[in-house]
């Protein structure tokens, strides 16, 4: 599997794509975002996953996964020595799929580039258009209506409720519902994450969020949609 690998280090990124062709990996390695540009506007139907270092000579990672999720739905893992929520929760509303901070062991990063890969070969093929009345998720385009009108989601958001969707009348645990949005081992992760988004996916959604009719609660145990 080929990587796209951007870090403006070149000992890290030295290291990093010696550790990736150890474990199989092709890479292609930028140290800037201008290069990088050029590569995902050029080759990104070759990569199986994006590496993004966040702060870059010339711009920042965020730059690169915003072009990078307009494009296709690609996975992307941000390396950053900045350890603070508003970064973190920054790059997942952006559609990241994962964070890890330097320094890190490299062993843990291989560990979560194959979780996150296993996550996108094991999605099953997305139905273009999901009922749960009155939402209707078009998922091409990845657009969410709620009595024909567009209801604006984050890229967060978005995934969760299709998670939700993809099992109506299913049970999801607190925990399946991390698991298929983050690895497990992120040391972002954590429950009160879960119970934001899905505090403002109602507030979007229901008619009344205290009593909710399309994502229920089932106490004890998780949510589900449907019957």
């Amino acid at each position: 599997m080929n990587i796209l690998l951007v870090e403006d280090d070149k000992t890290i990124a030295s290291g990093l794509e010696y550790s990736l062709q150890q474990d199989q990996f092709s890479t292609v390695l930028c140290h800037d975002v201008a290069s990088a540009k050029k590569v995902i506007a050029e080759q990104l139907d070759q990569f199986a996953l994006c590496l993004f270092d966040l702060s870059l000579p010339d711009g920042s990672g965020y730059e690169l996964c915003r072009m990078v999720k307009a494009q296709s739905d690609i996975p992307v893992i941000f390396l950053t020595a900045v350890d603070d929520e508003v970064n973190v929760v920054m790059g997942l509303d952006m559609g990241a799929d994962d964070y890890i901070t330097k320094p890190f062991r490299i062993r843990e990063l291989l560990s979560r580039i194959k979780s996150v890969l296993r996550r996108y070969h094991k999605q099953p093929q997305a139905k273009v258009v999901i009922e749960i009345a009155p939402i209707r998720i078009h998922t091409l385009e990845g657009k969410v209506f709620k009595h024909g009108i567009e209801i604006p989601l984050t890229a967060l958001e978005y995934r969760l409720l299709l998670i939700l969707a993809n099992h109506p009348g299913q049970i999801l645990s607190r925990n399946q519902l991390l698991e298929q949005i983050w690895d497990v081992a992120g040391d972002f992760v954590n429950d009160n994450t879960l119970t934001v988004y899905m505090k403002r996916l109602r507030e979007k959604l229901e008619d009344d969020p205290k009593a909710p009719t399309i994502i229920k609660t089932v106490r004890g145990l998780g949510y589900k949609v449907g019957e």
